[in-house]
């Protein structure tokens, strides 16, 4: 009888399922390397702010409060909370990479985006098999691209008075629409009562909780939320 192999995904197959985000992170790195020169970052600075920040709207944010001479510690702690949700996509990817081990874990979630998860999810969705080496080949093309992109922002930055000008700034507004729609097309076609109405329940707590807490709690509250009806709502299953 012929020993049936166990499919595995590659990082090069990781670095193929990068490609959209990639083809986002060159618009919105190139306007977040822009708006940074036109607060007087240097170049070194913007490459180092890619590097250990990684976050396009954490950086965006850091510019902006830069611009009107924020105090360290204000931005140190906006930055914090508004990549608070990380916490919440690291746990829910942490089940699946249980073969992992310490140092491949840390490199998983430090390198762990809104738009890598978003991808990830996607394939989990399909029942695809998951590999350590098809997640950094994922993470690590999106957070080279991401870096590149910011260093040319930056070198372009004095030639270009404004990123909005250029549509720049819809970069990351136009990906998030992509990978969201990619990432529910799959269970709304299976389960679409489900979907629909974990979708709603989050859209409405995240509207209500606006009214009275930051956006960044809001998120957070509204994402916590939508999976505790997704868990309630999974009795048919």
């Amino acid at each position: 009888m012929e020993k049936q192999m166990k499919p595995t995904i590659t990082f090069r197959e990781g670095v193929e399922a990068c490609l959209p985000t990639v083809l986002g992170y060159l618009g919105i790195g190139l306007a977040a390397g822009v708006v940074g020169k036109s607060v007087g970052l240097s170049v070194f600075s913007i490459l180092m702010m890619s590097v250990f920040i990684y976050a396009g709207s954490a950086q965006f944010i850091i510019c902006g409060m830069i611009a009107i001479q924020a105090p360290v510690a204000s931005i140190v702690f906006t930055a914090f909370l508004v990549n608070l949700r990380h916490f919440l996509m690291s746990m829910s990817v942490a089940p699946h990479f249980k073969q992992a081990n310490l140092w491949e874990s840390i490199g998983i979630g430090t390198l762990l985006t809104d738009e890598s998860y978003g991808v990830l999810a996607t394939e989990l969705a399909k029942k695809q098999t998951i590999s350590v080496a098809w997640m950094n080949g994922l993470n690590v093309m999106a957070y080279l691209t991401w870096i590149v992109a910011t260093i040319i922002g930056g070198l372009i930055g004095e030639y270009i008075p404004s990123a909005e000008k250029f549509g720049l700034d819809f970069a990351l507004i136009a990906m998030f629409i992509g990978l969201f729609v990619l990432q529910v097309d799959l269970p709304i076609r299976k389960r679409t009562r489900q979907t629909i109405v974990v979708l709603v329940s989050v859209c409405v707590s995240l509207y209500l909780m606006m009214a009275v807490l930051s956006p960044e709690l809001s998120v957070l509250i509204a994402t916590l939320f939508g999976c505790f009806v997704g868990v309630v709502t999974n009795h048919d299953n």
